[in-house]
């Protein structure tokens, strides 16, 4: 594909200053900034397309090589554009600053948009394995009339009279000159005088948006995920902020957390633990069967490993520990409490006398 001229993409004459190309590359910054334009590829392209010529337009050397020999005289000096908008950021982050009104010197970023929290409550058993969800979030977007320029479609904010566009005041007092916000564009560096009727001039919007959210097996009450720019958008063309998904985990009737490992009490009679079972127990993927062996201990813990929670920052999974206790029925049948009271005989130890009933004590 042909490369369209250089003078032809910033809208400037040959004999354009660099004042002048600068400022149209200013203009053209402005309205096809991605974040002012997002998904849209064209104005992706544009973008590209006007950092490429004020690169070359507004060095001398350049310059002078392209009006002699055009698009195939820089080929042959090695010149090959941007490859993304990193790159475009990172050579002309000071003349983005002064474009926006934040100072800074070369190589300085330009302020993003603020983080944003959002406190989500999920269920344990999502917790553990991960789930895929939608949220909605409140925010600012840019407002699609004016593409966040805040100025009525087709108008352009105009240049700060008060700071030149540079965003700040410089007064000298005695020896010293000091700097500080523009108190006219409040360091923006440019002046609204023809609001766009939908946003008022802000260039943004308040409104909500639902938001595609992949939560990983593992995490746990003050787990945070992030969605990169999800945030506030930044007021004057930086990079929006991001989104800070804090997680808080609901509590189990049956398990219990400790980091990657997962406790269970479950009860046991008298017999069982003596004699030795077969019992049923529950596990993080449904019912299970654990052998007790003969002469169990009350508080006694037995370990299935990798049966617990997915690990985060590494492969595999912590371990289900099952504690069992010996459940004591708080009421006997006759014949379960003869039975204990011939056990107790045989074990030689001291058990309450049974008690008489009313109608044979009045007997």
């Amino acid at each position: 594909m042909n490369k369209r001229d250089y003078y032809e993409v910033l809208e400037v004459d040959k004999r354009a200053a660099s004042d002048e190309i600068k400022k149209a590359y200013r203009k053209l910054a402005l309205k096809y900034h991605p974040d002012r334009n997002p998904g849209d590829k064209e104005a992706e392209e544009k973008f590209k397309e006007a950092a490429e010529a004020y690169e070359v337009l507004s060095d001398t050397e350049k310059r002078r090589v392209y009006d002699r020999f055009g698009h195939a005289g820089l080929q042959q000096t090695g010149f090959t554009g941007f490859r993304d908008f990193n790159d475009i950021f990172s050579s002309f982050g000071d003349i983005f600053e002064e474009f926006f009104g934040f100072g800074g010197g070369r190589g300085a970023r330009m302020r993003r948009g603020e983080d944003l929290r959002y406190d989500l409550t999920i269920d344990f058993m999502d917790a553990v394995f991960g789930k895929e969800m939608e949220i909605e979030v409140t925010k600012h977007h840019y407002c699609e009339e004016c593409r966040g320029l805040g100025t009525r479609q087709g108008a352009q904010p105009d240049i700060c009279r008060t700071c030149g566009g540079r965003g700040q005041v410089t007064r000298s007092q005695g020896f010293f000159s000091i700097s500080t916000t523009c108190p006219t564009c409040h360091g923006s560096g440019t002046v609204i005088t023809d609001p766009c009727p939908s946003c008022r001039g802000l260039g943004r919007i308040l409104g909500k948006k639902t938001l595609s959210l992949k939560i990983p097996g593992g995490v746990e009450t003050g787990s945070r995920l992030r969605l990169q720019g999800e945030g506030e958008p930044a007021d004057s063309g930086g990079p929006p902020g991001d989104l800070y998904v804090f997680i808080h985990v609901q509590g189990h009737e049956v398990f219990q957390r400790q980091g990657s490992n997962v406790i269970a009490a479950v009860p046991i009679t008298y017999s069982q633990a003596a004699l030795g079972a077969d019992i049923e127990i529950p596990t993080l993927e449904g019912p299970d069967t654990l052998t007790i062996p003969k002469g169990t201990q009350a508080g006694k813990e037995f370990r299935l490993k990798e049966r617990g929670v997915p690990m985060l920052r590494s492969k595999g999974r912590g371990d289900l520990i099952i504690v069992v206790y010996i459940e004591v029925p708080q009421t006997l049948s006759k014949e379960e409490e003869e039975l204990l009271r011939r056990l107790a005989e045989v074990e030689g130890v001291n058990v309450a006398a049974k008690k008489k009933r009313f109608f044979s004590r009045n007997k």
